[in-house]
């Protein structure tokens, strides 16, 4: 026979409910989480009416209450359980809507529950490394993902968590267990404060993009007025996003997800510089002492290029001392004493303006080769001064091949 005391409570004004529900029960225990559900969403809908007709009436209410929860009286839930949110839409590690259950204790954490309250899979609170939320590219209704990179048993790799959720208001009953939450909150900024209130302890919290670090210049037509956040690129045959977020670059949403911190981050390089795409390689280790490996994006729209260019040298993640200073920091440990010297007064070359210089000398080298005549060498000892004929004809040259250059990476780009 299940416990009453969730139902003495719910049904106190209604003891003939109550007994009927027992004898549903009775006969029918597999409903018996159903009427634990209800019972508990009547007895929050009684505890928020006795609340606010207890305030002073002259009181004005503030704009942004603090959230508060009571865990249910169910067999799965414990004095330490925050909430329960109701069908969460998972992707990572099974794409499957169940329940997410947020848990204030370490080994408890984030639970993935299923309809017959059984964890499914989770995350402890101390295992996770970084966690990210992020909009949902090409959607016409505004959705948000959640991402979980949490350190493996063995610290060898990243478990890895991927739930999703609409940008609007919940309906009453979604959070269960949640009382109160100042009005207009939506899954995120709920999930957020949650979440957040959880790291505290661990010195983390969630990660969202910011407009001030890097914002696409790419319009997503179906939502005009909405800031652009990702940039759109091939890993390999895979198709996804990147984000540039305020303390490292996250690659989204297939797996395996990537998110590399800049204390783990050697450089960053372009290659494939073209009229109309280039490739983003970051050189970045998956732990302080591993060798360093390269991952390459592809196909990334020019029209990006000078916002991420302004991203990489803001954060200096094409000095590979400062990477060396930025994992002796995370270590506390003395990292390297200064920066490597830097020329006063001379303009620092972007990586586009080098690759390119560097394709034009190649192309020099390579004629100068083709026109040297041994003989002739004497005679250009022997003369005291350069011919001002012959630099101009070298000029000449150069200009060609940065035309030829040009127009071939236009045929090329028209190709495509």
């Amino acid at each position: 026979m299940p416990s009453k005391h969730i139902f003495d409570a719910a049904f106190a004004q209604r003891p003939d409910l109550r007994q009927r529900v027992i004898g549903a029960i009775a006969k029918a225990p597999e409903h018996e989480s159903l009427f634990r559900d209800i019972a508990h969403y009547i007895e929050q809908l009684q505890h928020a009416s006795s609340h606010e007709s207890s305030q002073d009436l002259n009181d004005q209410p503030s704009k942004k209450r603090k959230l508060e929860y009571r865990p249910a009286d169910t067999e799965r839930w414990d004095k330490n359980t925050v909430c329960e949110v109701a069908d969460v839409s998972f992707s990572i590690p099974q794409r499957k809507k169940l329940n997410l259950s947020i848990n204030k204790s370490a080994s408890a954490g984030l639970r993935a529950i299923n309809a017959s309250g059984n964890s499914e899979f989770g995350v402890n609170w101390d295992c996770i490394r970084d966690i990210v939320c992020l909009p949902v590219p090409e959607k016409a209704q505004a959705q948000y993902n959640f991402c979980i990179l949490s350190a493996t048993a063995d610290g060898t790799g990243a478990d890895q968590t991927v739930w999703t959720v609409p940008d609007s208001v919940p309906k009453d009953g979604t959070f269960v267990g949640l009382m109160t939450h100042p009005p207009g909150d939506t899954y995120r900024t709920l999930l957020i404060n949650l979440l957040n209130e959880a790291l505290k302890t661990y010195k983390k919290r969630v990660i969202e993009p910011d407009k001030q670090e890097f914002a696409s210049q790419v319009v997503q037509a179906h939502r005009k007025g909405e800031p652009t956040y990702h940039i759109k690129a091939f890993r390999g045959s895979k198709d996804g996003f990147l984000f540039l977020l305020p303390n490292g670059i996250f690659w989204g949403f297939k797996k395996p997800l990537e998110f590399f911190s800049f204390d783990t981050v050697d450089f960053v390089s372009y290659t494939s510089v073209l009229q109309r795409t280039f490739n983003l390689n970051i050189t970045a280790r998956a732990a302080t002492d591993a060798e360093p490996q390269e991952f390459e994006f592809s196909m990334i729209d020019q029209a990006d290029f000078a916002g991420i260019d302004d991203y990489v040298k803001r954060h200096e993640l094409q000095d590979a001392s400062m990477a060396e200073q930025r994992r002796a920091k995370k270590l506390n440990i003395n990292g390297m004493k200064g920066e490597v010297a830097k020329q006063d007064g001379v303009d620092q070359e972007g990586d586009l303006e080098k690759a390119t210089r560097e394709a034009e000398d190649l192309d020099d080298e390579e004629e100068d080769d083709e026109n040297f005549d041994p003989g002739s060498e004497g005679e250009s000892e022997g003369s005291g001064s350069g011919s001002e004929e012959e630099e101009d004809e070298d000029e000449g040259r150069a200009g060609s091949h940065l035309a030829d250059e040009e127009l071939g990476s236009e045929a090329e780009s028209a190709e495509g």
